[in-house]
């Protein structure tokens, strides 16, 4: 059904490009929120969660980590109650496993009574372990303390997402990669896809992840950042018994990455990762997936370079644990001693969509702008999994108002 306002034909009210989790979930919040709203969403892949969504750790976080008062905080500690709730209605695997945050160094301790704090402001019960305490939870790990977070668990986020995408009602077209955007303030928006396809919709919805920003120019606004892609790589540990549950580092405040954590999924396995070095192509799941333009979108970015002169240590420490599994080995040896080389197995990477801005700084926290009929979702890394259903009730609200106002 065509849709027609004041003389123009629309085939939507609200165009959705991207069907990840968050996509999806906007969908659905839209069509709880405005029964009757017609919501087209638009992937390039040829099924849901293909990219940052379906290569992850899966895990449900907790809202431990995050500031405060921040997005991530407020949509962290809701989403996953929420999420618990969802997969459980809807019949999607999931658990509530509770993880270990844990401290290997003594200038570890004052970092991790840091995040005791910060939980106990998010409203997250916490208990304290001392080192002895940690093989309570898991006899193979060692450490000088530790603290156990309940409300920590593991789901499939692939599903979650499919679930969204049915139960919307919304049209979802796959394989339909947007290559062009026409938006006139007093037409709407209008959408040319590789296949040639155009799609008219009043408002566009932008939550394309690794290449929001590029859709964002392809609208006419400037987001005043751009995704720089990291590569998480994962192994797989080949004695899973090793490890009950989810085991994490205490993670350096300065980067919103959690460092190499041990997590048993759903199927039973552990993955172990990620780690964090720059990709060379938005979709570089490995060192030899070279993109060249997008390699120099990025090198043209000053927020690449002053990020790389700021922190040039640390990443150098990760490119080391990228090309030798012996260091990779080490990273994973300061918290499961037993583990060896020949125990971890290659599994597939996941990339990061990591919104810099222009002098360099990490874009922490959610980051959503609104413009003429286009509402961008410009930075949503971990835990927007966890916290996609408040994040799309978030960009749903505002694509409701937006369409309102046309």
């Amino acid at each position: 059904m065509v849709q027609v306002r004041a003389g123009i034909a629309y085939d939507c009210d609200v165009l959705v490009v991207g069907g990840g989790i968050v996509g999806l979930s906007t969908a659905y919040a839209i069509t709880r929120a405005a029964p009757g709203t017609r919501v087209t969403v638009l992937e390039k892949e040829a099924g849901p969660a293909r990219h940052q969504t379906g290569r992850n750790s899966g895990v449900i976080h907790s809202g431990i980590y995050y500031r405060p008062g921040s997005l991530k905080a407020r949509y962290g500690v809701t989403g996953a109650a929420e999420m618990v709730k969802f997969c459980a209605e809807y019949g999607i695997a999931h658990a509530v496993t509770g993880k270990l945050i844990v401290a290997t160094e003594r200038d570890e301790l004052p970092r991790l009574h840091a995040l005791v704090q910060r939980g106990r402001e998010n409203g997250i019960p916490v208990r304290e372990l001392g080192g002895a305490q940690i093989g309570e939870y898991e006899p193979e790990v060692r450490g000088l303390a530790a603290i156990h977070v309940g409300t920590t668990g593991i789901c499939d986020f692939v599903g979650v997402a499919r679930q969204l995408g049915e139960a919307s009602g919304a049209e979802i077209r796959y394989g339909a990669q947007v290559v062009r955007v026409d938006r006139r303030p007093e037409r709407g928006v209008a959408v040319l896809t590789a296949r040639g396809d155009v799609v008219r919709a009043r408002v566009l919805v932008n939550c394309a992840g690794l290449y929001c920003d590029e859709i964002a120019r392809l609208t006419g606004d400037e987001p005043g950042m751009r995704i720089v892609p990291f590569r998480g790589e994962y192994y797989e540990l080949a004695r899973p018994e090793l490890v009950r549950g989810l085991v994490y580092p205490v993670p350096d405040p300065a980067f919103p990455f959690l460092g190499v954590h041990l997590t048993r999924g759903i199927d039973g396995g552990v993955h172990i990762g990620p780690n964090a070095v720059p990709a060379l192509a938005r979709e570089g799941y490995g060192w030899g997936v070279v993109r060249p333009r997008e390699v120099a979108g990025t090198l043209a970015w000053p927020g690449a370079w002053a990020l790389a002169r700021r922190h040039w240590r640390y990443g150098g420490g990760e490119l080391h644990r990228s090309v030798s599994k012996k260091a990779f080995t080490a990273a994973v040896r300061r918290l499961l001693p037993a583990a060896g080389e020949e125990d971890l197995v290659r599994a597939a990477a996941g990339v990061r969509a990591q919104a810099v801005l222009r002098d360099g700084t990490l874009v922490d926290d959610f980051l959503i702008k609104e413009a003429p009929r286009a509402v961008h979702v410009l930075n949503a890394p971990s835990p927007a999994a966890t916290a996609s259903l408040p994040i799309g009730r978030e960009v749903a609200r505002r694509a409701l108002e937006t369409l309102d106002s046309v």
